[in-house]
């Protein structure tokens, strides 16, 4: 099998124009405008200056002032900026949205603006604009240099200017029409896209994102000649499949379940129905975790030799069946997501990670399943049955089978009390013999409804779980969260 490819998806950075992109600096400008006019004895047509914001102080004064009087107005608007534009100048509708959307795909912010460099900070400081960078005193096809350097892909300004320095940057161009420039005239100059103002950017940029890491996505499939996928049935391997499906075609794609005392049976017939479904070949090659002593021990890095194990089964499965590569459903908030050693066994075993690579998030993998209406798009979370098992203790068939009849245990009483339950974990936390305890999580909804409203279904529930082999058992009143099990390595203690 061949070296994957190594390098993650570009990180997202999104460019800013400051004067009536994010701010509506108008007063502030005119006020000092005003008062330098004042001061020079000249009659300054300050409402024609302010109405259409973007060129440099100087350029805007050329039409105004004697050619050796414009360096030093322009000193003195600058000194007299900070007392005069900062505290009346808001920021404009939808300016905060649009940086908190860059935010949420953990992008960064660049302003980069004609404005004078240390008052346009001012204004950022003032307004509390969450940005990372400002780059001032530049302007048209000279934002392209700070564009560049900053690795910016999208610049997001309202003048004609602002789209010239996107295009020599190779960014896409999105306009607003808060600063004069008409849609005619943006779209003349060659912006990629209007929008009326900064609240329709984050929905903006949600589709753009989806439809260029989809993309991605789609290319780097068609150039893997073949593809093997570690299939478990979930939202992530399921969307990798029929990708990898659509893009080499359904005769070069592979799904491959390892089948083990690990992998919940109520899980094994639909996984298999769906690959059938993209017609593609499905193998259930077993795996052996528990031959492994890391995993039977159960430490915080177990999830590391489940990994390896399965990976060193499908490597060679895959060479076996002529297939070039092995991928992973790993999406990008696996990768930054913090302790998980499974990810890098997997990488250890030169697995694929496509849609990391694509930066395929887990809300846009359920977004574009959803748009191709594949039945996991809503799929909840379903980890191995060993994820249940408290670190520490050791994981064993009788363990795992014992979770697995208390959770089908609880899943029926809830049915049959007409309760619809999505996420459900019966967690093993041990103790000695005869005193094994299981804490059950369920959705946190259900703790305000049906099983906050009074103990007898609760106490069913317990006792549904003591029987299975269970001594004790508890609901907890904080609900299901992914990844409970991990609290416990920094706080033993802490059970519910």
């Amino acid at each position: 099998m061949s070296v994957p490819n190594s390098s993650a998806a570009p990180s997202l950075v999104v460019g800013f124009d400051l004067d009536m992109t994010l701010i509506d600096s108008r007063p502030g400008i005119a006020e000092v405008l005003e008062v330098l006019a004042a001061e020079l004895g000249v009659v300054l047509p300050v409402a024609e200056m302010t109405a259409r914001l973007g060129p440099p102080l100087d350029l805007m004064l050329e039409p105004h002032l004697p050619a050796e009087a414009i360096g030093p107005a322009v000193d003195r608007f600058r000194a007299l900026y900070p007392e005069r534009a900062v505290r009346s100048v808001p920021s404009l509708p939808g300016a905060a949205a649009a940086l908190a959307a860059v935010r949420a795909h953990a992008g960064r912010v660049v302003v980069v603006t004609g404005k004078h460099t240390p008052n346009a900070r001012l204004h950022v400081e003032h307004l509390a604009l969450d940005v990372d960078v400002v780059e001032g005193r530049v302007w048209g096809v000279g934002k392209a240099d700070v564009l560049r350097r900053e690795g910016a892909s999208i610049y997001v300004g309202d003048h004609v200017h602002d789209v010239e320095g996107a295009l020599a940057a190779g960014a896409t161009s999105v306009s607003v029409l808060s600063g004069g420039a008409t849609r005619e005239e943006l779209l003349a100059a060659g912006t990629h896209v209007v929008l009326d103002d900064l609240d329709q950017f984050a929905p903006w940029l949600e589709e753009h994102l989806l439809e260029q890491r989809t993309a991605a996505l789609e290319a780097d499939l068609r150039e893997r000649g073949s593809l093997l996928v570690a299939y478990s049935g979930g939202a992530d391997s399921a969307l990798l499949l029929a990708a990898a499906a659509r893009a080499l075609g359904p005769e070069r794609v592979v799904a491959a379940t390892g089948y083990s005392h690990a992998l919940p049976q109520i899980e094994r017939d639909p996984a298999r129905t769906f690959a059938e479904a993209l017609g593609v070949r499905v193998l259930t090659p077993p795996t052996h975790e528990m031959e492994r002593e890391g995993y039977r021990a159960n430490a915080g890095d177990r999830c590391f030799f489940c990994k390896a194990e399965l990976l060193d089964t499908l490597v060679p499965l895959a060479a076996e069946h002529g297939l070039a590569h092995v991928a992973t459903g790993t999406n990008a908030d696996d990768v930054v997501a913090g302790f998980r050693p499974g990810i890098r066994a997997a990488a250890e075993r030169g697995a694929l990670t496509p849609l990391a690579d694509a930066g395929l998030t887990k809300a846009q993998v359920r977004e574009l399943s959803r748009r191709w209406a594949l039945p996991t798009w809503d799929k909840p979370a379903a980890a191995c049955l060993s994820s249940r098992v408290a670190y520490g203790i050791e994981v064993t068939p009788h363990r795992l089978a014992r979770v697995e009849r208390a959770e089908g245990a609880v899943r029926e009483l809830l049915a049959g009390a007409g309760v619809a339950v999505r996420d459900l974990r019966v967690r093993d936390l041990g103790g000695g013999p005869g005193e094994e305890h299981a804490r059950v999580e369920v959705d946190a909804g259900l703790l305000r409804g049906p099983l906050g409203e009074g103990r007898a279904l609760v106490d069913e529930l317990c006792a549904a779980v003591r029987r299975t082999g269970f001594a004790t058992a508890e609901l907890s009143r904080r609900g299901f969260r992914s990844g409970s099990m991990n609290e416990l390595l920094d706080e033993p203690e802490r059970w519910r």
